[in-house]
């Protein structure tokens, strides 16, 4: 395992973050404490959650993932400061937290309670805004049709990142979190931020951290340039394409309990053709090279230049260690050109 500094905290994390969604749903206690116990085994010291996982959210499960995460923590305390703990405050859209209203001051501030009383813990080493208060294109969006950029009142959205950063402040003068991150944002956003935190005399986010994967590389390489060059961490979620890029769902397969057959908030953004398409060279390629297909896109993500640590998930003991076991694999010349020819025949972003 290797590490590598986040953005400008200091913090040294694994190449290798461990991801929590599925801990509350498809995944129980027990088998959180397995995943947690062989990700630090083998040399991971970075965590991510949220306060709306475990996905697909719903208001029985909010708040069980880090619920569980808490539980385990409160097991191995000698543990925790070893650890690199991120979670996030959910942006708009569930009723069911806070009234579905955007990230505010005051919005962090309950929310942040809420976190730490449920992980069980006095501080969080990374605090994340999850996504923007305005649209953006992720999750599947994509400009013009879904998105009106007109719309938006450049001077409103300012005012909210202003007050969205005083509630940050807040959390970092009272000891409550030690760094701040973005999550699901746009190279505007950064440099907003970076502009707002110049001008209010607060840190200026250390990460951010979007979906990334051989099907889906808008943010290559223009978000990432901006990320190195103002030294803020790149953290890829979503490096298997919502697992598509395993192989396991080619032929329209969906293996019992896996993601494709739960009922999703996103739907199934990612099963296009072209994406089916490139999935096949992906796996034909990964089996002449004699890794599985999963192996091959994690460790391709992580020789992007410019990523710091990719957020990984898993259902099982066994799929955890083999994408574990992707980021000890170095692909060579001939394979990165392979890659090359096959994203050129079908661009990023399905």
């Amino acid at each position: 395992m290797q590490y590598h500094v986040l953005g400008s905290s200091g913090l040294k994390v694994s190449d290798v973050c461990l991801g929590t969604m599925t801990w509350g749903i498809q995944n129980t206690q027990s088998d959180a404490d397995a995943q947690l116990a062989m990700a630090l085994e083998r040399g991971v010291n970075v965590i991510d959650t949220a306060e709306m996982y475990p996905v697909p959210p719903n208001s029985d499960t909010y708040g069980d993932t880090e619920r569980i995460l808490g539980n385990w923590l409160s097991r191995h305390s000698d543990k925790r400061s070893e650890l690199v703990v991120m979670t996030k405050i959910v942006g708009s859209g569930f009723t069911y937290i806070r009234n579905g209203g955007p990230i505010t001051r005051t919005g962090i501030a309950t929310a942040l309670d809420a976190s730490l009383a449920r992980l069980k813990t006095d501080y969080i080493d990374v605090y994340q805004l999850h996504w923007p208060n305005r649209s953006t294109p992720h999750f599947g969006k994509h400009w013009p049709n879904r998105l009106t950029p007109s719309r938006i009142n450049r001077e409103q959205e300012v005012e909210g990142m202003r007050d969205i950063l005083r509630g940050i402040k807040a959390a970092l003068d009272a000891g409550k979190i030690r760094h701040w991150g973005l999550s699901d944002d746009t190279p505007w956003g950064i440099h907003t931020f970076l502009m707002l935190c110049h001008e209010m005399s607060v840190p200026k986010p250390v990460s951010i951290q979007n979906e990334f994967s051989l099907l889906h590389q808008k943010d290559w390489p223009y978000l990432i340039e901006m990320c190195a060059i103002e030294d803020i961490a790149y953290l890829p979620w979503s490096p298997l394409a919502t697992g598509m890029l395993s192989g396991k769902y080619q032929n329209e397969a969906r293996p019992a309990g896996s993601r494709w057959t739960l009922p999703q908030r996103q739907g199934l953004f990612r099963n296009k053709p072209q994406a089916q398409e490139a999935t096949a060279r992906y796996v034909k390629l990964a089996q002449d090279v004699g890794i599985t297909p999963a192996q091959l896109a994690l460790a391709w993500c992580k020789q992007v230049d410019g990523v710091t640590s990719t957020i990984i998930g898993a259902t099982s003991e066994a799929q955890l260690s083999e994408n574990i076991d992707a980021f000890s694999l170095h692909l060579e010349a001939p394979v990165l050109d392979e890659i090359s020819n096959i994203i050129r025949q079908y661009p990023a972003g399905f």
